[in-house]
């Protein structure tokens, strides 16, 4: 199974892990759970291409909702939930192992085992708390039922978040168990995970570095050895020794990294994660822009008062 492990700036990165499709026998339905994750795809698209209406409106609102949604939560929902079955017939015997895929240019290999503990065990209790609150607000919703027309949104929402929450805390569980290694020792995940430095993805992020837009990218010639090592000692530089966070990643880019490893569920994650970390970057620069102004003042302030 691979594991992708994309750095979206010098410290925050992207999880994501590429989806097996299980094997049925003929005239097997897929699990209850996949049916209606379908079906309501299904019915999210076509409440999308309404023209109008209410439909449009919930979907539309709806989808700014879970771009705010915290890319970490998603890119640990990408990966399949650790259950009693799976930890047993899977991580005990050794056939569940993780092939993590990184750019070696703009990651060290000496991180990557650490990168994936942290992503593993950072928001578990945060996802366990925010399940059980999801669960317990569901009753509140029910009177919402008795609105015409209208499906009782609120409870459904509530459905979809604590789903979620679900799938990132037990994904969580099973990203941290396979890293204490088919021996169940933390820290012994050599055995189940192996580092893949990627060099399509040290090219692909050199390219959304050096070009301006995606359309650029795909007419220019492909990035050489020296380009790579050229741009990533830049990168390097500019975080001052880590003290300045970078972007390495372009929101456009995702869509060509999709491409390149015919992941096209990969693009909205790579799109979402990427738009979050440059505006709590913003953020972070307008607060500091702001705290420098308030100590600019204070200090004149304190000269004037001084004469």
């Amino acid at each position: 199974m691979r594991l992708f492990l994309l750095p979206i700036s010098t410290r925050r990165t992207l999880i994501y892990c590429e989806r097996l499709q299980p094997t049925l026998a003929p005239g097997q339905k897929p699990p209850l759970i996949d049916r209606i994750l379908s079906k309501t795809s299904e019915t999210w698209t076509k409440w999308e291409s309404a023209d109008k209406g209410w439909q449009k409106k919930v979907t539309t609102y709806g989808n700014q909702l879970f771009r705010r949604i915290p890319f970490e939560e998603w890119g640990l929902k990408t990966l399949p939930p650790l259950t009693k079955t799976r930890e047993k017939e899977m991580i005990e015997s050794g056939r569940l192992r993780f092939d993590v895929v990184f750019p070696g240019k703009f990651m060290r290999e000496s991180r990557v085992l650490g990168v994936l503990e942290r992503l593993a065990m950072e928001r578990q209790g945060l996802h366990k708390r925010k399940l059980w609150q999801s669960v317990a607000w569901m009753p509140v919703t029910v009177p919402f039922a008795l609105v015409p027309v209208v499906p009782n949104l609120p409870f459904f929402y509530l459905c979809f978040r604590a789903y979620s929450h679900y799938r990132a805390l037990y994904g969580g569980k099973l990203l941290a168990r396979v890293l204490r290694g088919s021996g169940g020792t933390q820290g012994s995940g050599g055995d189940l995970v192996r580092c893949v430095p990627e060099r399509r993805l040290d090219a692909m992020y050199t390219g959304g570095l050096v070009h301006a837009t995606r359309q650029a990218m795909r007419l220019a010639e492909p990035v050489s050895a020296q380009d790579v090592e050229r741009v990533a000692e830049v990168v390097a530089k500019q975080t001052e020794g880590d003290a300045e966070e970078v972007m390495v990643l372009r929101k456009w880019n995702g869509k060509l990294l999709a491409e390149e490893f015919g992941l096209p569920e990969m693009e909205v994650e790579i799109e979402r994660a990427v738009e979050q970390v440059e505006r709590d970057i913003d953020e972070l620069k307008e607060r500091r822009r702001k705290e420098e102004v308030e100590r600019s003042v204070e200090k004149k302030e304190g000269v004037e008062k001084k004469d």
